[in-house]
């Protein structure tokens, strides 16, 4: 292609998991399935540390989705827990790392303990903003959707927002998302090909990346596979390889241009 060897291809700054496969995980191994999520778990905190090391400053984790509330009660119960004893035993990490931890969904539904706990860790780690770890809790992007507008509809309702001039930008602000950057790779383990209704809005224009990889199989090196795979990508943003090439070449002529 033309201009591709001149065209930068930056690792990507927000990456978002659907981790999935800890069933399977432990299905295969003749474990329960609560034993593949505690193994999960693990998995979890070796890609939290991967991406500290390697650069990535955003990191969003499909933890548990709105759906999974349909999951059997033992289940879910041993997830909840699970939950409370990783932000037990994590948060002292996040802060020693400076890592600042968010949550998107519906928060407010999540068991007691499980959503005081988790207020707790956000407080601890709320000054940090060199990295942020980002765990998506009873969530749903069409939830999120349908909820930000109803937010932008009471706005519009108070005389805040014209909706006659409004864009993307004005509406993507009732987003859980608001604070973070849009993601640049999603990444879904264990071979499913699909994204489970996470992140619609946001990875719009995102790389995907699927893998056979269990989650609690993933690892640092099968993260690195990811990201040598993303390299390989070429995001156009509707543009021509040609335009990105061009642009590419202007910007390194002219080093003090700032780029659009």
């Amino acid at each position: 292609m033309i201009g591709e060897s001149t065209v930068q291809k930056p690792d990507p700054q927000h990456i978002g998991i659907i981790m999935d496969g800890n069933g399977r995980w432990a299905k295969q191994r003749g474990h329960s399935r609560p034993r593949g999520h505690k193994e999960g778990a693990k998995a979890t905190r070796t890609i939290i540390d991967a991406c500290q090391d390697l650069g990535i400053r955003y990191l969003t984790l499909y933890a548990f989705s709105a759906e999974n509330w349909n999951r059997p009660n033992l289940e879910v119960r041993a997830l909840m827990e699970l939950l409370e004893l990783f932000l037990a035993r994590e948060t002292k990490t996040l802060v020693k790392r400076r890592v600042r931890l968010h949550a998107i969904g519906r928060i407010d539904e999540l068991p007691t303990s499980a959503r005081k706990a988790l207020e707790k860790a956000i407080e601890a780690t709320k000054e940090f903003d060199d990295w942020h770890l980002t765990l998506a809790l009873n969530y749903s992007s069409r939830n999120e959707v349908l909820d930000a507008a109803k937010a932008f509809a009471q706005a519009v309702a108070r005389g805040e927002i014209s909706p006659d001039t409004t864009d993307w930008g004005d509406f993507s602000k009732h987003l859980d998302t608001a604070e973070l950057p849009d993601p640049d790779l999603i990444i879904r383990t264990s071979g499913e090909t699909r994204i489970s209704n996470f992140l619609l809005m946001q990875s719009a224009y995102a790389e995907f990346y699927f893998t056979e990889t269990l989650w609690p199989d993933f690892d640092k090196e099968q993260l690195e596979k990811a990201l040598s795979c993303y390299r390989n990508r070429e995001r156009r943003y509707g543009k021509t390889g040609e335009q990105l090439a061009t642009h590419s070449s202007t910007a390194q002529s002219n080093p003090l241009q700032p780029s659009a």
